[in-house]
């Protein structure tokens, strides 16, 4: 997959910041996708005491799931661990693991947040706008936002707002088990990207996309 030069990566949360600021305005928050047949799905752990990052990627056909490429790639770690910054710190690892895939994917499922970031460009927005792709923000934890109590049944959600604003849902993936927080990155709408996470899940919390990312990448995550 060819992946075009994006910003310099910054080292501190000044630069990053204002990084965020002038990208966010790049997020496209509709539906500007095509068909949908193959998915993939983004992961990053880190070794050696968190100085390498490592990132995976997998790839499925959509919509029965299949796992047809996969690959990960190693980098140092030049970012510290800063809430609200976090792709700063991976992103560079998963560009790496991009470029190593032939198929590119129609729609990417990111583990961590993606409208739902206090500058409303979390992790699934930042790739998205660099690489030109839908994205999706599949998060395991609540960051920003209230919301009210879901149902315990598989498929119900509830809308996720952080200062009067709707960011994303909190989606219940699997009956009376935690709920995942589901924001758009990238030329995506919020009821589609619901969709299509509903399309990825079979009898587990998260997504296969996350599923398969997660096995690829370091079991040491932070």
């Amino acid at each position: 997959m060819k992946i075009n030069t994006p910003h310099p990566w910054v080292t501190n949360v000044a630069e990053a910041k204002l990084i965020q600021t002038q990208l966010r305005t790049k997020v496209i928050a509709e539906d500007n996708l095509g068909a949908v047949n193959y998915v993939a799905g983004v992961d990053v752990g880190f070794e050696n005491n968190y100085t390498t990052t490592k990132a995976a990627v997998a790839i499925l056909t959509y919509p029965d799931l299949k796992l047809v490429e996969k690959t990960s790639a190693c980098l140092p770690t030049t970012f510290p661990y800063i809430p609200g910054y976090l792709s700063f710190r991976e992103i560079p690892a998963i560009l790496a693991a991009l470029e190593k895939v032939h198929l590119t994917p129609d729609l990417i499922l990111c583990d961590g947040q993606g409208l739902a970031h206090p500058r409303r460009f979390g992790l699934a927005c930042h790739l998205g706008v660099l690489l030109d792709l839908p994205t999706i923000g599949v998060a395991k934890s609540r960051f920003i936002g209230e919301h009210q109590e879901v149902s315990p049944e598989k498929g119900q959600w509830q809308p996720l707002i952080h200062e009067g604003e709707t960011i994303g849902v909190v989606l219940r993936s699997r009956t009376n088990v935690k709920p995942i927080y589901i924001s758009i990155g990238h030329r995506i709408s919020l009821p589609t990207a619901i969709k299509y996470v509903m399309g990825c899940l079979t009898k587990y919390r998260l997504p296969e996309t996350t599923r398969w990312a997660d096995k690829l990448a370091s079991t040491k995550k932070r």
